[in-house]
Formats: structure tokens, sequence, C-alpha cells
């Protein structure tokens, strides 16, 4: 080779032709690091400042907290537009319900569902499924999907706000959006804290015993605390016995969210798998279930009880708001009024079907 051909050689095109210890080959083979992961800082941290907002005006205002912690999410929902709070508020709408589910587990137990008897227990099971029915078929006549009549009457049917966050868990947000979802809860709350201070009196002018007044509001008023609280507003025979068909209507969470489940399918759309995988149950309706039996099996300390429904109720706070704040407020604006309807045949429904049984059966 000549001291020319020498020259023309562009040692630049080759192949690692100057790479004499073999760094740019190493760094074009090498495997792409991943990503590093979003911190969770600053999404819970805003979501767990506007929860201390709601629980601070609930305190001293006397307002469902559940609600209040959807509405102080709205007004932040500007917050969301930031993907640095997408991490952290992603982790609290998730991780903080199934958990909060999980330990709602510590209210319930089996010898409380045995105490509410056959005839009042299968009673409940009616009343929950005209309730379901009737928001499925409030959800045809408002133009809405059939999701958001099994959001909404699954929640008016066993206990609100969290029943509503596990069925959203198996139903999903790409068959049912988070605008849904969000102005469903604002219903829910509303009907509820609207039934707690209504159906005690209205149970007085019905002339209801206090059995009968009981199985009224416990059959019918969503949240536990408010079916709980309408109960001894109206007497405390009546607090006792609405507790246990409240608590009864709770421990059905799972069975309901097993049934849906297979019902509508896999959020995926594939329903060709075995049975038993179209039927198996997130983790935390199963853990839910094991710290029910758990409970029935063994006494738990009374305080170690009450702060798990502290903790419960703060957990579900926490993903109420965080949900809220991720919402499409443009999504919400287009709803309309129609969102509502599912939420209110479901609450008209139940309120008529468990005084029905009331009238029956006690």
């Amino acid at each position: 080779m000549t001291q020319g051909e020498k020259r023309a050689i562009d040692w630049d095109s080759l192949p690692h032709g100057g790479d004499l210890f073999g760094e740019m080959h190493l760094a074009e083979t090498a495997p792409s690091a991943p990503a590093p992961r979003a911190p969770l800082f600053p999404g819970l941290a805003l979501c767990g400042v506007a929860a201390a907002a709601a629980a601070w005006l609930s305190e001293h205002y006397g307002f469902p907290i559940i609600l209040l912690g959807l509405l102080v999410g709205l007004s932040l929902n500007f917050i969301s537009h930031d993907p640095r709070s997408h991490a952290g508020l992603d982790f609290a709408s998730r991780t903080c319900l199934r958990w909060g589910i999980v330990v709602l587990g510590l209210q319930v137990t089996v010898a409380q569902i045995e105490a509410l008897g056959p005839a009042p227990f299968a009673a409940l099971g009616v009343v929950m499924a005209v309730t379901m029915a009737a928001g499925m078929v409030g959800a045809k006549v408002a133009g809405q999907s059939r999701f958001a009549g099994i959001l909404a009457g699954g929640a008016t049917a066993i206990c609100g706000a969290s029943a509503a966050l596990a069925l959203y868990g198996v139903i999903g947000k790409d068959r049912l959006s988070q605008a849904q979802f969000a102005l469903t809860l604002v219903g829910i709350s509303l009907a509820s804290a609207f039934a707690m201070s209504v159906y005690p009196a209205l149970a007085g002018e019905l002339g209801l015993s206090d059995g009968q007044a009981g199985f009224l509001i416990g059959a019918s008023i969503h949240d536990v605390a408010q079916a709980i609280g309408g109960g001894y507003a109206f007497s405390d025979p009546a607090g006792n016995y609405a507790t246990i068909v409240k608590l009864a209507r709770v421990a059905m969470l799972a069975p309901i969210v097993a049934l849906t489940s297979l019902a509508i399918g896999p959020a995926d759309g594939n329903t060709q798998g075995p049975l038993w995988q179209r039927l198996a149950l997130p983790w935390f309706i199963l853990a839910f279930l094991g710290v029910v039996a758990l409970n029935s099996m063994v006494t738990i300390p009374r305080p170690l009880v009450d702060g798990g429904l502290v903790l419960s109720k703060t957990l579900l706070l926490l993903a109420v708001t965080a949900t809220a704040m991720r919402s499409r407020m443009d999504l919400l604006l287009q709803m309309g009024w129609r969102a509502a309807v599912p939420v209110v045949t479901a609450s008209i429904a139940s309120f008529a079907a468990a005084l029905g049984f009331a009238y029956l059966l006690l």
C-alpha cells in the first residue's frame, strides 16, 4: 500500500477504528440503563396537605370528610398538570386505596354477620341486588355506560366510597374515566350525607320501631360511619342493630367484587382463560377477607380496632383526594347532571326496598 493510499483511508468511517480500548464498542452494545423512577414525594406531599385540609374542615364544620376530600382535590386539579406530581398521586390513588380496604376488615367479624339472622340477611341481599339493578337502569336511562351503573349501584349497595374504590379497581380506568369515577364519588358522598340527616327523622315520622329503624338505616345509608351515626340518632337499640346490618353489608364487599369481575370480564378483554383465573380476586380483597377471618378467630384489642378504623379512613381519604386531583375537569364539565342519575336511582331503590323489608320482617 502506497503512502497516498494510507492517507485516503477514512478511519472515522470504520467501525471502532479509533477505539483503542473498546470504550465506544462497550457503550454501544451495553444494555441501556433503566430510566430513573419518578419521585413519589411531590405528589404525596401535595395530596397529604389537601387531605389534611379536608380533615380540618370536616372536624370544624361537621361536613362528610370524604366529600370534602373530593371537593378539595377537584379544586387543586391544576396541580396534576405538572408531571412531577403524577407518581405520588397515582401511588396514593392505588396503594393507599388497597391498604385502606385491607385495614377496613378489622371492623367486621363472622359473629356479627351471624347475629343478623337468616331472614334479615336474605332480605339485605335482596336490597343490595335491587340497589345495584337500579343503578344500572339509571345509567341506561341517563345515557351512561353500564360500568357507571355498576359503580354507582355497587357503591350504594355496599359501603359507599370504599366500595366504589374497590369496584373501580376491577372496572379499570380504560372502561370508566376518572372523571366519571370522581363524579360518582361526589354523588355517593352527598347522598349519604343527605340520608344520615333525613332517614332517622323519616323513620320517626313513619312510626318505626327500634328494630325497623335500625334495619332501614343500616341497609340504606351508604357510608359506614354515617349509617351507624344515623342509627344512634334514632335510638341506642336502633344504632346497635344498624351497626350489625351495615357491617353485614361491608362483609359482602369481597363476594360482590368477585361477581362483578366475573360478570364484566378482565379489563384487557381476555375472556378465554379458565374460570378460576377470571374469578380471581385482587390481592387486597383477599387480604380483606384474611383480616376478617383473623378478626373472627382472635380477639383483637379494642384500641387496635379503633386505630384501624382511623387508619382505614385516612388511607381512603388520601386515595379519594388523589383521584380527584388527577381527574380531568373538562370531562367533568361535559358530563353534567346525567352522571348523578345512577346514584340517585340506586339511593331511592335502596331506601324503598329497605323500608319494605323493615315492615315485613320486624
